[in-house]
This record gives C-alpha cells, sequence and structure tokens, in this order.
C-alpha cells in the first residue's frame, strides 16, 4: 500500500514539475484503486478440477489401469478432461468479459504541470498535484480546495444525497461529516455547476473511495446456494456409489465370487452412479441464460450468480439512480390560490385554470431569469448547472413558456450568487426603457424576510403576519414530505441604479421538487411483489424524502410507515431477540444508514434464512453488493468500484432488468432440477442393472465402456436440451423457493427412484426373456441391456415434463433442442453398431430380429408407463415441502 498523504502545504503556482510529478508517482504509488485480480488461465482450469465427482473418476481410472483395462481408464480420463476443458472455456470468457468492462472506465483529470494546464490519465494524479475541474467531470482524486467559483459537486456516490454540494474555501475540520467538509474534494464525485482548483492530498487507497473499496474486499463472499447444492448432491451421490459397492462386494465375497470380478463390477458401479456431465449441463444452463440476459443487457459476472438471483427472497435496493433518476423535477407549485401537483409529461394549462393567472407567470419568469442553467428541450440530457435550476426551466417548457425569449429580453444587469449565509439568490434584468426586474429565490424563511407583498388575482397586496405564518407552515409541510423547497419573489423597480434591490420583493410561492421515479419502477416492484420478493430501500438520504419515493413507487402503502435511521441502527441491532429486532425484519425504508450498516442489515436478513439481493450504483453500496447473496450493480451510472463488487451489472440501469434476471434464474433453477431428476433416475438405473444382474451370476451386465458411452448420451446431450428449455410463463407467479431446498428434494428422490426401478423392470425382464426364452448368447444379452437401456433412457426424456402437465402440450414437446438432442443421440446409437472402431471397443454383437424387439419394448413400456406413474402422482395428494418435480 502506498504511504499516506503528508499535511497539506502551499503549492508551487505552477503546480508540480513534471520530474517531481514522477518521484511522488514512485512514492505515493499509483492512484488506483485495489481491484481484483483475475485469475491466471492454469489458476482457473486447475479450478475446474476440486470436484468430488472428478475424484471418484480419477479413482475409478486409476483402478482401471491397475488391472490394465487401459481402455475404460483412458475413457474415464477422457471424461474429465471434456468436463475441465468446457469449465474452464466458459469461465475465462465471464471473467474477459468483466476486464473489457474495467476497461471502459479509464478516464483522464486536468492537472498543473511545470506551469502548464494538461490532462494526463487519472492514475497518474499524485500528491501535491493542483487538479482542476469543471461542470461535467468526475474527480480524480481526493483534495482541498483553493480556489471555487459557484462550485457545485454531487457526492451521491458516497453519501446517497441527491442534492449536490456548493463548495466553498471556509475550512471544516477533518472530523467532520462527510456531507459538511464543503472545502474537500472526493475522488469519483461528479462536479455539477461551477470551476474550481484544488490541492491533491490523496490518492489510491488514501482516499474516501479507497477506505469504501477496503472495506469491499473485507466483506467475505460465500459460495452461492446452486454451488452448494450441487456439492452436497455429488456428495449424496457418491456416498450411494461407496455404499452399493460395499455391499455389492461383501455379498459377492459371500456367494464366492471371484474378488478380481467384483472389484472390477465395483468400478462399473463407480462410473455408472456418477452422473459425469452433471457439472457440464449445469454450467452450459447457467451459460445459456447468461446469454439470454446479455440480450436484455444484463451482464453476468458469475454464472451461478443467475440461478441464486432467481432464489432471492429479499432485495436490498438504493434510492438515488436505482428508483429514482438521480435528476430532479418540479413535483408542486403553491401560489396564492392554491397548489398544483404536477405528473410526467406536458402540463395541460387549459385543463388547470390556476397555471393560467397572472401570479404563475410572474413565477416563471422569476424562474428562469433567476437561473444559471442550461436546457435544452431537444437533449434534456445534456443539461449542465444545479438540478433545482434545470428543472425550473424543464417546468417552464411544459409550461409552455418561452424562457429564451424571456431571458434575451431581459438583458441581466446584476447578480447575487446563492450564499449559505443569506439563503437565496438574486438576478437584477432590465424589464424597459426606465424600469428593472428583480427576480429572487431560495429558502422560504429568508426569502419571506425579504417580502412586503403577496401576488394574488387581485394584484399586489400587504402580506401580513398571518400570512407569513401559514408560508412558513405551507413550506415545513412540503419538506415533510421529502420535497425539497424554494421560495420565489419580484420587484420591479423604477430604475437600474435602486440600492438595495433584493428587498421589498413581492411574494409568488413556493415550488417543491423530487427526484422522479424511473418509469419502469412500478411494474417492476408490482412483479417483485406478485413473485413474493420483498424489496427493502437502504439509502444515504433524508428519511421524509425516502419515505416519499416509497410511496410513489408503491414500495410501501401503509401511511404510518416510518423509516428505520442509521442513528436508530445500534440499539435495536443490540436486541436481536426483541421488539428491535421485530422492527427491523418489518421495515421497508431505511435511511441515512452507512456502509457498514448495510453490511449489518445484509447479515441480520441472511442470518434468517433469507436469499439476499443487493442493488445499487454509488461507492457507498459496494461493500454491501459484495456481502449479499448477489449484488446488482448499476453500469451506466455506476462506479467501477460497485462493478467490481457485484455479480450482476445492468448495462441499462434498469430496475425491470432485474425482473428478468429473477425470472431467468427461476427458469434455470427449474431446467436444473428437471434435467439432474432425469440423471439421477438414468443412473440409477445403471446401477441397479449392474448390481442385479451381477448378483445373479450373470457378470456385469454392462461393462465400463459402455456405460461411458451412455452416460455421454443420456448425461450431456438429451439433459443439455432439458436444461435450456424456456420454461413456464408461469414461473413468475409463485412464491420464491426455500433458500435452503435441495435441489432434489424428498419427492424428487422417489420419483427419481419410481422411475430407475421402472427402467430396471423392464429391462431385467427383457434380459431374461433373451436368455431363458429366446436362447440369446450371453454378448447378445449383454447388447439387449446396453441398447435398450439408450433407448429406454432416451424416451425417458419425455417424462421430465413435469407432474400434471398435458401430454401433448408441454415444455419439453415444444423444445427443438429435445429433438435435436434425441436425433442426435440415435445417429451416434447407429454408429457404435455400424463403426467397427465402435463395435470392437463396445463389444456389439449383429443383433436379430427377437434381440431388436427386446431393445424395443422396454422403451416403449418406460415412456407409457413413466406417464401413467406422472398421472397418478398428479392426481395423490402430497405435502407442498415434498411434492415431486413442477408441483407446489
Amino acid at each position: 500500500m502506498p504511504p499516506a498523504a503528508p499535511p497539506a502545504t502551499a503549492p508551487a503556482a505552477g503546480g508540480l514539475s513534471s520530474t517531481e510529478a514522477r518521484q511522488r508517482l514512485l512514492q505515493y504509488g499509483p492512484n488506483a484503486l485495489e481491484t481484483v485480480v483475475d485469475a491466471g488461465w492454469l489458476r482457473v482450469l486447475l479450478r475446474q478440477f476440486r470436484s468430488l465427482i472428478v475424484a471418484v473418476l480419477a479413482a475409478a481410472a486409476v483402478f482401471s489401469f491397475a488391472f490394465r483395462d487401459w481402455a475404460e481408464g483412458y475413457a474415464i480420463l477422457a471424461v474429465v478432461l471434456l468436463n475441465a476443458l468446457m469449465g474452464f472455456w466458459l469461465e475465462w470468457r465471464a471473467q474477459a468479459s468483466m476486464a473489457a468492462l474495467r476497461r471502459l472506465g479509464a478516464s483522464t483529470a486536468r492537472v498543473l504541470r511545470d506551469g502548464q494546464v494538461c490532462a494526463v490519465p487519472a492514475e497518474q494524479v499524485t500528491v501535491g498535484d493542483v487538479l482542476l475541474v469543471e461542470a461535467g467531470e468526475v474527480v480524480a482524486a481526493d483534495a482541498e480546495l483553493l480556489a471555487a467559483q459557484q462550485l457545485q459537486v454531487n457526492e451521491s456516490a458516497l453519501t446517497g444525497e441527491s442534492m449536490p454540494v456548493l463548495k466553498e474555501l471556509t475550512p471544516a475540520p477533518p472530523e467532520a461529516p462527510l456531507a459538511e467538509q464543503t472545502n474537500r474534494l472526493f475522488k469519483g464525485t461528479a462536479v455539477v455547476g461551477g470551476t474550481g482548483r484544488a490541492l491533491v492530498l490523496g490518492v489510491g487507497a488514501h482516499t474516501q473511495l479507497g477506505g469504501i473499496a477496503q472495506l469491499v474486499q473485507q466483506a467475505r463472499h460465500a459460495a452461492t446456494p446452486l454451488e452448494a447444492k450441487l456439492n452436497h448432491l455429488a456428495r449424496q451421490l457418491v456416498l450411494l456409489t461407496l455404499g452399493l459397492a460395499a455391499v455389492f462386494v461383501a455379498v459377492g465375497l459371500w456367494q464366492g465370487q471371484s474378488a478380481y470380478q467384483l472389484l472390477k463390477t465395483a468400478i462399473v458401479l463407480a462410473v455408472a452412479a456418477i452422473p459425469e456431465g452433471m457439472s457440464i449441463v449445469a454450467t452450459l444452463a447457467l451459460a445459456h441464460g447468461m446469454l439470454r440476459l446479455a440480450r436484455r443487457h444484463v451482464l453476468v459476472k458469475r454464472l451461478a450468480a443467475v440461478e441464486t438471483l432467481g432464489g432471492t427472497d429479499v432485495i436490498f435496493t438504493d434510492k438515488t439512480g436505482t428508483l429514482t433518476q438521480n435528476q430532479m423535477a418540479v413535483h408542486t407549485v403553491w401560489l396564492p390560490e392554491g397548489r398544483v401537483e404536477f405528473a410526467p409529461g406536458r402540463i395541460e394549462i387549459e385543463a388547470t385554470p390556476l397555471l393560467r393567472t397572472e401570479a404563475y407567470q410572474h413565477l416563471l419568469r422569476a424562474a428562469v431569469l433567476c437561473n444559471n442553467a442550461t436546457y435544452s428541450p431537444a437533449d434534456a440530457a445534456a443539461a449542465l448547472g444545479d438540478p433545482l435550476e434545470v428543472a425550473l426551466l424543464a417546468l417552464a417548457h411544459r409550461s409552455g413558456y418561452d424562457a429564451a425569449a424571456a431571458q434575451a429580453g431581459a438583458h441581466r444587469l446584476a447578480e447575487q450568487p446563492f450564499d449559505s449565509d443569506t439563503r437565496l439568490m438574486a438576478t437584477l434584468h432590465r424589464h424597459d426603457h426606465a424600469r428593472a426586474w428583480a427576480a429572487v429565490k431560495g429558502a422560504a424563511e429568508e426569502v419571506l424576510g425579504h417580502c412586503t407583498q403577496v401576488q394574488t388575482a387581485d394584484g399586489a397586496l400587504p402580506l401580513t403576519p398571518a400570512e407569513r405564518a401559514q408560508w412558513l407552515a405551507r413550506a415545513e409541510e412540503l419538506a415533510q414530505r421529502g420535497l425539497r423547497t424554494l421560495a420565489l419573489a419580484y420587484r420591479v423597480l423604477p430604475d437600474a441604479a435602486a440600492p438595495a434591490w433584493a428587498h421589498e420583493l413581492t411574494w409568488l410561492g413556493l415550488v417543491a421538487f423530487l427526484d422522479p421515479p424511473r418509469p419502469e419502477i412500478i411494474p417492476a416492484l408490482d412483479a417483485c411483489r406478485q413473485a413474493g420478493i420483498r424489496v427493502i430501500m437502504v439509502t444515504g438520504d433524508h428519511p421524509a424524502t425516502a419515505l416519499t419515493v416509497a410511496r410513489q413507487v408503491h414500495l410501501t402503502i401503509d401511511a404510518d410507515a416510518t423509516a428505520v435511521t442509521g442513528a436508530e441502527l445500534p440499539a435495536l441491532v443490540q436486541h436481536p431477540n426483541g421488539a428491535g429486532r421485530r422492527r427491523l425484519l418489518r421495515a421497508a425504508v431505511f435511511a441515512r444508514v452507512s456502509p457498514a450498516q448495510k453490511l449489518d442489515l445484509i447479515s441480520l436478513y441472511q442470518q434468517q434464512g433469507h436469499v439476499v439481493a443487493m442493488t445499487g450504483d454509488g461507492v457507498n453500496d459496494a461493500p454491501a453488493l459484495k456481502k449479499a447473496d448477489i449484488g446488482v450493480a448499476m453500469g451506466l451510472r455506476g462506479t467501477q468500484v460497485a462493478a467490481e463488487a457485484a455479480a450482476l451489472v445492468l448495462r441499462d440501469d434498469s430496475f425491470a432488468s432485474i425482473v428478468a434476471a429473477v425470472e431467468q434464474g427461476r427458469v434455470i433453477f427449474t431446467n436444473i432440477r428437471r434435467f439432474v431428476l432425469y440423471l439421477v433416475s438414468c443412473n440409477l438405473s445403471e446401477i441397479l442393472v449392474v448390481t442385479a444382474v451381477g448378483l445373479l451370476g450373470h457378470g456385469t451386465g454392462l461393462l465400463p465402456l459402455q456405460i461411458l458411452f451412455l452416460n455421454l448420451l443420456t448425461d450431456v446431450f438429451p439433459a443439455l436440451a432439458l436444461g435450456v428449455g424456456r420454461g413456464s410463463a408461469r414461473v413468475m407467479q409463485h412464491p420464491p423457493r426455500h433458500p435452503q431446498a435441495p435441489i432434489m428434494r424428498p419427492g424428487d428422490w422417489r420419483l427419481a427412484v419410481a422411475y430407475a426401478a421402472l427402467m430396471t423392470a423392464a429391462l431385467l425382464a427383457a434380459h431374461y426373456t433373451g436368455r431363458q426364452y429366446v436362447g440369446l448368447p450371453a454378448a447378445v444379452s449383454n447388447n439387449v441391456l446396453f441398447y435398450g437401456l439408450a433407448t429406454a433412457q432416451l424416451l425417458h426424456v419425455f417424462n421430465m415434463a413435469g407432474v400434471g402437465t398435458p401430454l401433448l402440450h408441454n415444455d419439453v414437446l415444444r423444445n427443438g433442442y429435445v429433438w435435436l438432442a434425441l436425433g442426435l443421440c440415435t445417429g451416434l446409437l447407429l454408429l457404435s453398431y455400424l463403426l467397427p472402431l465402435l463395435r470392437h471397443l463396445l463389444e456389439v454383437q449383429p443383433l436379430s430380429g427377437p434381440a431388436l424387439l427386446l431393445i424395443g419394448a422396454p422403451a416403449l413400456a418406460v415412456l407409457v408407463l413413466g406417464q401413467l406413474l406422472g398421472w397418478l402422482l398428479s392426481h395423490w395428494p402430497v405435502r407442498a415441502s415434498t411434492a415431486p418435480l413442477h408441483q407446489a
């Protein structure tokens, strides 16, 4: 870590010299945050072999080599290598995508070097540099102001406050809260107005942003629920394999069978029990979902994160820039004759008599003239200046008022800029040939203090003390609703040289502002509510403002709802079993919350068993994005540190994309459960067939290479087709699954065993019939088992449509990939019979007509009886907690 910055010193008039800048860059290090270093290709590749399934398969390969079964050993190793290469390619592609995203965040900064203003990469700004900033730039480092001209900085990325901070030279104590350090600039914040010059005091990790980045690194991230469930399922399968192998060997030894043959059969059991393609299919299913989300502008950093978001039941969301547009708009205008609340879109002047009054026209003129912002209706996004002033110009345009003509016809003669002491701004304009017109805006109590009259429908009338008190109460009412409030007034002067022209004003009214909700927020939150997902606002903004936004977007409809503030959190958290925790778990809005407190809230909900997602765009969101089960960062407005900490990055900053990710996550988990049920039932049938034939004294029944060939067919192609289905349209109409629910629920295990027993019984019947009644040789009988099991497993894919789904109208039949997989597998089975090399390796014999009938009969029985089994289960009452696939 670079050394700490020295105390501020007076800079040279021309800034640092190039030589000194290079020396300090070596001394203090680059002005870059500590970021996650991408894993090298070797580490990514080795990570693919950290699997219990791989360990068991490797052990089976070692035993095969020990018995000099070279073909079997090499085949097993080939399967392991194929699985590793596929996982490596997918993870490497995802890592490369995030590296490209980080490169998009490169920026430059303007500094004084050798007496000249020059642009340098932001990473080369160093301690002692004189930094120049102006509207539209991002501050490159922490610095102390040397000069400022109407400098306003949006620090919402650090503090959560929507309003920009007016910077001034008055020193603030170093221990003052961030929002009160008005003489300092902070790395990562945006300049929205004015210009400034500052001395750099901190770079890289020694900035406020760097401190939060370090907090991000300390937030530990655990394995996703899907990863944990797949690992648990793998352990279950391995234990089942070892148990069955031990029983088989013990029974065989008791029967006096050959130890060599028993160990050979145990290897076959290990190969049969392990669904080699499970991790590949799971990875490809997630990758397919990632590609679908990419078309919805969602960048997925970790594939398993998509499924985890599908299981999310709590979403913590920031307010500024996530629920709102991070730009001010006029919400209310309060005139002496009444008030008007504005909805988005063009204002219908003719339908609102109050807006046709002379008082409203006076208010618009004052709002336009006492204004330093620039605004073009054709390109509202390019507006510059104070957001409140931009909003006033937008109001004038929506009201049909020609702001450009008004400004051109009223030349500005003088200006009293806004000051934190006077809390108002005033401008003086030429009114006609002789007179002048003063426009004033500011805090209600300050403007009222300079007013002697009020503009009414009957003209300007004296302002009484009772009316002053009433206007102050109205301003307080608006503030309690979370609105930013400005008062406007004017005065007509006899000439431009009149002294004290900002006094003896005529009161016009109040204008209240609100950061408007994003247009897609309400439908997106409604979709979350319908899906059983709870959305909670966590912001650093004012409690009243947070509650107002929460009610606007229907996050809460409780009129008596209150926001829990950061100041209250410590006391509430200290009572984990009392009323404090109950209030925390019921609250829908948290305000004035620090980054560390966001971590506490996420931990609290995770301890309650919830799967927590966190959305945000600012630096202050980054620790929570890392700590949450799923972090969702905004890619357009978001900071680099937020994108680094998150698992998903929304490239369009649309909350609706989160809903799409939730839906895709649910579809993916349903698909995973579907193909896991298919794999487990198929592999259990292989285990039962091998065990039964072996215990009956007819050899292994199936050879290791045959089982590997079967698994490469059924464990990959049909399973993959099931894993990439589009899912049901009703997937978002059900509550999220329990976060601790395994992939295979008890009902699924019973169904898998039933399907496996069905296939085993049908195949054993065919095998017994062929040996006892048809007189098939042992080698041909083995082929009946091999091809019969292959055909039965391929047709078994149609049993995966789900219990209770229509026979001829379901997801599996509509899935084109299923038909493609069946065609491919049928072709490979034909090749295994026709190609001499495969016939030799798989020990395939010529098949007669009776043998072909014995192959087809079990497959048809599995399809017909499997559908009957599904029908019976759909009409059999089961508990929701143990319901089989697709039920409850």
